[in-house]
């Protein structure tokens, strides 16, 4: 979504959707029920159903925020958070995770409301959402997830994005660069190789992994 200077958009409210804002350029004001809130640049927010909300941007330059948007099964129950959930990306630092290679570094950025690890816990059906950050050459593993769809958004840098099987029956190798974006289904193979150029800037996706809606057994 792009907010002009001086511009605004409509308030909207969800009975059962979720939204994610990530601020991806520029700064801007979230009006969130009966609050005025600041954003800048990486800053992102969750925000639950039933709560109104809308953007305006009184400044002289132009807002770019990524919308994510997650409907939530009627039989899922729905919990409000207490405050606004709101963080800087630059605030979470940056970690290597349990079973990936040291070459990539993930800032764990918002999770299901049981999570114990990401900055933000509140989501009912995003269940991660994540900054991938590579070294040069680095890898994140093909992998693929049996109950969750993810998107990758690359946002600097570029590689070979593995998304789905190949001819050769392994990896589907397609070249990547910033700006690109990519949907996976459900047990798709999905993977990153970033470019050893060290003098390419690095390589940065951001993921949002969701909980495919299958009904309780």
């Amino acid at each position: 979504m792009r907010v002009d200077p001086g511009g605004s958009c409509a308030t909207v409210t969800h009975a059962r959707e979720e939204e994610v804002y990530i601020v991806l350029e520029g700064e801007g004001v979230l009006h969130y029920s009966d609050q005025t809130i600041r954003l800048r640049t990486e800053d992102y927010v969750y925000l639950p159903p039933t709560i109104p909300h809308s953007l305006s941007n009184p400044g002289q330059h132009r807002l770019r925020v990524l919308v994510l948007g997650y409907r939530i099964p009627s039989f899922v129950a729905i919990h409000i958070p207490d405050s606004v959930q709101l963080a800087n990306i630059q605030e979470v630092p940056p970690q290597v995770v349990a079973g990936h290679p040291p070459s990539v570094k993930y800032r764990l950025l918002m999770g299901t409301r049981e999570s114990k690890r990401d900055r933000i816990a509140a989501a009912h059906v995003l269940t991660s959402l994540f900054i991938m950050e590579f070294e040069p050459g680095g890898t994140n593993f093909p992998h693929h997830h049996e109950r969750e769809e993810e998107l990758y958004l690359l946002l600097s840098g570029e590689g070979q994005m593995v998304a789905g099987g190949g001819m050769d029956g392994f990896e589907g190798r397609h070249p990547a660069r910033a700006g690109d974006a990519y949907f996976f289904r459900l047990n798709c193979t999905v993977g990153f190789y970033a470019s050893s150029d060290a003098r390419s800037p690095r390589a940065r996706i951001l993921a949002a992994r969701s909980l495919f809606p299958f009904r309780p057994e």
